[in-house]
C-alpha cells in the first residue's frame, strides 16, 4: 500500500510503501474488542479488602457477663456493631486484569493500524519539527492538515519541539512508537505517523 508523505506544513514530501501485513489486513471487531478490554482492565487498580471481624486488632476477651448486665450478650469488641470493630460483609481483595495471548495483542495492533488506513484516517508526515516549539505555529500547521482530535506517533523518542508545542492543545496526543496501542489509536479521529514511526512499527512485527 502506497501513501503520500507530507510535511507538517501540508506540503508534499514524496511517498512511502506501507507493509500490507501491518497496515493492510482486514479488521475484526471481536479481536479489537478483546484487546481494548484487556488494556482497560490492566489499568484498574486492585480492590483492597476491608478488615473484617477476624482482621481487626482488638481484644478477644468477653467484656461483660452473659446474664444480668442489662445489655446484649456480646463476646468481644471485634463485633461490627462497635466502633473499631470489623466490617460486616466487607469488600474482598480482587484484581481485575486478565492475560491475553501476545499474538492476539499483536494482531489487535495491526488491525487498529489497518482500520485507520482503510478509513482514510492515516496520515504520514516526514517529521514533527516545530519552529522554536511554538504552540501558535503548531496550531497553524494542524489547521492546514485539517486535524482536530489526532494521535501523533513518532520514532524511538518523541520530538521535543512538537511535545513542547502540543502540550496545551486539547485533542492532540503524542506517543513514541513503542507506546503505540489499540485503545489510543481507535479513540483518535486521525492517526499521524512519522516515517520513523512507520519504520519502527513494521520492524516491531517483523523482528
Amino acid at each position: 500500500m502506497k501513501v503520500n508523505v507530507q510535511t507538517l506544513d501540508a506540503q508534499a514530501a514524496g511517498d512511502l510503501e506501507l507493509n500490507d501485513a501491518v497496515f493492510g489486513i482486514e479488521p475484526r471487531t471481536d479481536i479489537l474488542h478483546r484487546v481494548v478490554l484487556w488494556q482497560l482492565e490492566k489499568r484498574r487498580a486492585p480492590a483492597r479488602a476491608t478488615r473484617e471481624r477476624s482482621d481487626v486488632a482488638r481484644t478477644g476477651k468477653k467484656f461483660g457477663r452473659q446474664k444480668g448486665g442489662g445489655t446484649a450478650r456480646h463476646g468481644d469488641r471485634k463485633a461490627p456493631v462497635f466502633i473499631g470493630g470489623g466490617k460486616a460483609h466487607g469488600a474482598r481483595a480482587r484484581t481485575f486484569g486478565h492475560d491475553l495471548n501476545k499474538k492476539v495483542r499483536a494482531l489487535g495492533l495491526k488491525m487498529a493500524l489497518s482500520t485507520k488506513a482503510k478509513n482514510g484516517s492515516l496520515i504520514v508526515l516526514d517529521n514533527l519539527d516545530v519552529a522554536e516549539g511554538k504552540t501558535k505555529a503548531l496550531v497553524a500547521h494542524l489547521a492546514k492538515l485539517n486535524l482536530n482530535k489526532a494521535l501523533f506517533i513518532d520514532g524511538d523518542a518523541v520530538n521535543v519541539s512538537f511535545a513542547k508545542a502540543s502540550a496545551n492543545i486539547v485533542g492532540v496526543d503524542l506517543l513514541p512508537a513503542v507506546g503505540a496501542n489499540v485503545y489510543d489509536i481507535l479513540r483518535a479521529d486521525s492517526l499521524v505517523l512519522t516515517r520513523a514511526a512507520v519504520e519502527k512499527l513494521e520492524a516491531r512485527f517483523n523482528g
